[in-house]
């Protein structure tokens, strides 16, 4: 890198206008960050209150039960129809409020300006409108709670008819749900024009890191996605308030419109939810295994090819909708067909790490649990692509299993990953690594005793969705396996502790870090720890990229290129 010329000047704004309505990218990173782990947290308790209901059907809930109102519990004991809201509820706060923000919002914003070389991001007021038009969301949809009728009781995927005709709650989940997505469209806009135009000198698109290509296409995915689910919220929200029909039959609509549009949103959206964490777990891998990227060029095609086909496979959540089966075989041979760039990534990892200088790192760790279990929850999704064996095993708990090890042994294995990879960056403070390993071997552990079984659940006819599976006769011989997973996520909540205390302790008192404490070759490592407003002293210039050997002559990195 050479000194081109500063490309910032001191200035010092308010306390509100710095570290609330900031258009710093790295504070509002952060801001994502914190709010979207609390909201992990609250989603965390609503499977907990699942798990006891279907563990121990009948009986009183210890701690919880007296929290909520009659209409919902009564003597502590959970009603069907609160059951109906709880499922719902979990399910919109992990994939809206936590897992997608958190990835997009909490990484994209910090890591993608400082890995490309810029010194912010493109459109700065855009990018703190975006956090304020995600932070009311979660608010407005748990308002439901306080409403009489509860909040929404339609699944996530909030298929109508019931949908249109649910009370207030599921109005409120619809507002809440057109914000988060409003917010991910301008977080996507914002993130493509940033990459597209602010790379510094040198930092070709072939030298980007692996997260910001994960970020980059991500993005697009966004934003070819997320108004479809945007204008099918609207249009479920003008059913229910001004009296269109546009999924109601009575009046010539179509439900099946619905799960066309929903899922045609959804579908990518799964891969909005594991690409940035691809993208994380390839810049870990390769840094603690002291090696480049094994085939990077093949990791970046693979990732297109995930992005594309994931758009041409939405109807396999379909196949019981009375689809024509030639539509079907279609829908099918492009799921499997997905299951090949997700193999060349897996494959990519692994020679990565093969003869490398492994350091097993609490970031390390969680990085080989998401390829590990990634692996098993792609495994299962390739039994769902076939038609005859998806129509057996569809809406039952091979389906939820599947789902968490994908989403939360993938997503969120990753996030803690990028967590503890990239804290000494945030906060200029490295993360304790006693209590990073033992909060990454409880939790590895209670997360498999507790979605494994399901698999076994599913294979065996246990459904989805039911309230009290010991009113089923072919289910009461499974019911030990439901007390087992149930016993297996609260360890798996308490085993979030040692991750709480680290995260606090840590900010405060962690062990003070270096600009490059991993000895790591992407550029965000180039600026202090943590960075100023503007980044970088001064605009680097990019000789090579991260996963690039020196060539002859030119044998200097770019932090030896930086101190000159």
């Amino acid at each position: 890198m050479t000194n081109n010329h500063i490309i910032h000047t001191e200035h010092k704004p308010s306390f509100i206008r710095k570290y609330v309505f900031s258009t710093d990218h790295k504070v509002i990173g952060i801001q994502f960050l914190f709010t979207t782990l609390f909201f992990f947290l609250v989603g965390g308790v609503l499977a907990l209150l699942l798990r006891w209901q279907l563990g121990f059907p009948g009986k009183p809930m210890p701690l919880f039960g007296s929290w909520f109102p009659d209409n919902m519990m009564v003597g502590g004991i959970m009603l069907p129809e609160f059951y109906n809201v709880l499922f719902t509820i979990h399910a919109s706060v992990m994939i809206f409020f936590a897992i997608i923000p958190i990835l997009v919002g909490a990484f994209g914003n910090f890591v993608v300006p400082l890995q490309i070389g810029a010194s912010d991001m493109a459109f700065p007021k855009l990018n703190m409108l975006s956090y304020w038009i995600f932070m009311p969301a979660p608010f407005v949809v748990l308002a439901g709670f306080l409403t009489e009728s509860g909040a929404a009781a339609t699944g996530w995927t909030a298929y109508p008819p019931l949908s249109a005709i649910e009370p207030v709650g599921q109005t409120l989940w619809i507002i809440g749900v057109i914000l988060v997505g409003t917010s991910s469209i301008m977080g996507a806009v914002n993130y493509l024009t940033t990459i597209l135009n602010l790379r510094a000198p040198g930092m070709s698109f072939f030298r980007m890191p692996l997260t910001t290509w994960a970020i980059f296409i991500t993005s697009i995915l966004s934003l070819l996605a997320t108004p479809v689910l945007t204008s099918a919220m609207i249009m479920l929200l003008f059913d229910r308030v001004m009296g269109t029909h546009f999924f109601l039959a009575e009046g010539g609509g179509h439900a099946l419109l619905w799960q066309h549009m929903f899922w045609f949103y959804s579908h990518p959206a799964v891969y909005i939810m594991i690409l940035p964490a691809m993208g994380i777990v390839s810049d870990v891998i390769s840094t603690f295994s002291r090696k480049p990227l094994f085939g990077y060029r093949a990791m970046v095609f693979a990732i297109m090819a995930i992005a594309f086909l994931g758009f041409v496979v939405w109807g396999h959540h379909m196949f019981q909708s009375g689809m024509n089966p030639t539509v079907g075989t279609t829908f099918m041979l492009s799921t499997m067909l997905i299951a090949v760039p997700s193999a060349i990534k897996t494959f990519n990892w692994l020679g990565t790490m093969w003869r490398g200088s492994l350091r097993l790192t609490p970031a390390m760790l969680n990085a080989v649990a998401f390829v590990s279990m990634f692996v098993i929850g792609g495994l299962s999704g390739i039994f769902m692509a076939s038609t005859t064996v998806d129509i057996y095993i569809h809406d039952t708990y091979f389906i939820v299993g599947h789902i968490h090890y994908v989403l939360f042994g993938g997503s969120m294995f990753a996030v803690f990953a990028g967590i503890q990879y990239w804290f000494p960056k945030m906060f200029g403070r490295k993360m304790d690594d006693l209590l990073g390993k033992i909060h990454f071997v409880l939790t590895f552990i209670f997360f498999n005793c507790t979605f494994f079984p399901m698999h076994i659940l599913g294979v065996g006819g246990h459904m989805r969705r039911i309230y009290d599976p010991t009113q089923y006769a072919h289910l009461q011989d499974l019911q030990p396996i439901n007390v087992f997973i149930t016993i297996s996520s609260f360890l798996l909540g308490l085993a979030q502790i040692p991750f709480i205390v680290n995260l606090i302790k840590s900010v405060f008192w962690g062990e003070p870090a270096g600009r490059n404490p991993w000895e790591a070759n992407t550029l965000e490592w180039a600026a202090p720890s943590p960075p100023p407003h503007g980044n970088f002293e001064v605009i680097p210039t990019v000789y090579r990229g991260p996963y690039e050997y020196s060539e002859p002559g030119r044998d200097k990195d770019w932090h030896a290129q930086n101190e000159e």
